[in-house]
């Protein structure tokens, strides 16, 4: 192919937006489209949490993980790390016997993989790191310093920015109504509600709870699990912590300057799937493979993508946008 790849990114999350950018950088045509706005769906309503910790069943995912936080840090020395990028580390405690020993367990695991890990008692830490914090004095509390938060919406607004300053469109409050694909099933076009077509050789499925929606206009079934979750953002005069944190029954981390944000994965766990869906809609929804492990790849005639952790989304965007453009080159 002479011209540059005409690529379609439907979706702009984290995953989208990194995909997007990465291809701008290497020289795509590229067009952004969301039927909201950029970063407002799952990404805003994420606990937004970039770790290892929790991906330890098996230690290759657990490996991909790693490289996911590398490739963070990795991007925020590219693009600038202020107002999304923050490397605070992660502190962790239980409150009862079982829960106490699988998490000192889990942090002896992973020293072994050479994951960073420090454990201190309830009073060190409100010492030195955290002293709001109400906790046991000698409660075991693991910290993970090498761990961060990302701000999603930032994010994907400075990578956004920087791909629209190289040449890439972006296209909002318009949704992906059909894709057009030619007599070798090839991507063609792609029209959208706004009523107009825009002509592409190729798209990127980052639509995230709408995934399985978007595959459907090329004949092409994408298995994905809904799940809604709780997300509550709380404004605040003065933030009372400055990292993640995953205290007995509630996460709690900062969300800027004047907010945090809390998760509990009990309040979660209570949500009835039986109920009317329209009784759930207001809930924000992340899209999963059902097999449980995040994860992307090919569904010809385009890319069609499912949620990955958002640990892992840089370094898939990147890994993606390559795939991509060897292909048209290959084409």
């Amino acid at each position: 192919m002479n011209r540059p790849a005409r690529v379609a990114v439907i979706g702009v999350g984290i995953l989208g937006a990194s995909v997007g950018w990465n291809l701008s950088r290497q020289g795509a045509k590229v067009v952004f489209i969301d039927a909201g706005q950029p970063g407002e769906g799952v990404t805003n309503w994420s606990f937004s949490w970039v770790n290892a910790i929790s991906k330890t069943a098996r230690k290759s995912y657990f490996d991909l993980n790693v490289a996911g936080m590398a490739a963070y840090r990795e991007l925020a020395g590219t693009i600038g790390p202020d107002s999304w990028w923050y490397p605070s580390g992660h502190l962790r405690w239980a409150d009862e016997p079982a829960a106490e020993a699988k998490l000192l367990k889990t942090a002896e695991l992973l020293a072994g993989w050479d994951y960073r890990v420090e454990v201190s008692t309830g009073a060190e830490v409100r010492r030195s790191l955290e002293p709001a914090l109400t906790m046991p004095d000698e409660v075991p509390v693991v910290f993970y310093p090498d761990e961060a938060w990302v701000h999603g919406r930032h994010l994907v607004g400075r990578l956004v920015g920087h791909a629209v300053a190289s040449g890439a469109e972006l296209r909002t409050g318009t949704a992906v109504c059909d894709i057009g694909t030619g007599a070798d099933g090839s991507i063609r076009t792609v029209a959208l509600s706004d009523g107009s077509r825009l002509d592409v050789d190729m798209i990127v499925n980052a639509a995230g709870p709408r995934a399985s929606h978007v595959a459907e206009f090329v004949a092409r079934h994408l298995p994905v699990r809904q799940e809604p979750g709780v997300i509550t953002r709380i404004g605040c005069t003065q933030v009372p912590v400055h990292r993640a944190v995953h205290a007995p029954h509630i996460e709690i981390r900062p969300d800027g300057d004047a907010s945090v944000v809390l998760h509990s994965r009990e309040i979660d766990a209570l949500i009835d799937f039986g109920e009317d869906p329209a009784q759930l809609a207001w809930l924000p929804t992340a899209p999963s493979p059902p097999a449980g492990s995040p994860r992307w790849g090919q569904c010809p005639p385009c890319r069609a993508t499912t949620r990955p952790s958002p640990t892992a989304a840089p370094r898939s965007g990147r890994q993606l946008a390559d795939c991509l453009l060897r292909r048209s080159s290959a084409g």
